[in-house]
């Protein structure tokens, strides 16, 4: 049973499924279950896009790989039909460096559209995902890991808000991105970044909302509004 507070509706906002994360090691019916499970209201998949760790075939067209995401989705959201549980359609997209934003609100007719998306620097890619009712988080802005260029820095102005909670983040790595949330008046998110439907971190990140949302733009727009809590750790704050 959901808590009965006045933002009950949990739902994760960072999570990757394998059949397009070549990190990921959970199906997405497995992950999806598994939030499901926790009593979550529902999750967004953020599979990473085509200049990420992107398990989609490189060789086939562009809308065979625009399928390869939606149909990721689908799997997940066909298990979720029926159910007090809503699946939504995402990405984590990096645009250089290792750099990656999250982005809500998006849908494959408008990936369709766009061939050559990931290919754009990220003020066109945000423009074209703003014109759209969409909504762009970065991801674990301050990260210290190999693959990641820490001489490229976020960039706020192409950004609604910024994860100040990533769940495989060190504390430190989280306090820096609080500050970039809190000097550039950004919306401050928060992701399990979970790949295994196994993995602590289910449970553990997200949003809390007051009602539940059932689109992406829906998403978006609540999201934009500030009308939610933080899940930290599994406590809302």
């Amino acid at each position: 049973m959901r808590p009965t507070n006045g933002y009950p509706y949990r739902y994760e906002l960072h999570c990757h499924t394998c059949r397009c994360s070549k990190c990921a090691h959970s199906t997405p019916v497995e992950m999806a279950r598994a939030y499901y499970e926790k009593g979550y209201a529902g999750m967004v998949i953020t599979d990473h896009f085509l200049r990420g760790n992107t398990a989609v075939d490189p060789s086939l067209s562009w809308e065979e790989k625009m399928n390869c995401y939606h149909n990721a989705y689908l799997e997940a959201a066909e298990y979720a039909d029926g159910k007090d549980f809503h699946v939504l359609f995402g990405l984590e997209h990096q645009y250089g460096g290792g750099k990656e934003v999250l982005t809500y609100g998006i849908d494959l007719e408008f990936l369709l559209s766009h061939p050559c998306l990931d290919q754009l620097p990220l003020r066109e890619y945000a423009q074209l995902v703003w014109d759209a009712g969409g909504f762009l988080s970065m991801a674990h802005p301050y990260r210290g890991v190999a693959y990641i260029d820490s001489t490229i820095g976020p960039q706020p102005d192409c950004l609604d808000g910024a994860e100040l909670f990533n769940f495989f983040n060190t504390g430190e790595e989280n306090k820096k991105a609080a500050l970039l949330v809190e000097q550039h008046h950004l919306l401050p998110t928060s992701g399990g970044d979970v790949h295994d439907a196994e993995s602590d971190a289910v449970g553990m990140a997200g949003v809390a909302l007051p009602r539940p949302v059932t689109g992406g733009k829906e998403l978006a727009e609540l999201l934009r509004s500030g009308d939610y809590r933080l899940i930290i750790n599994g406590e809302l704050v």
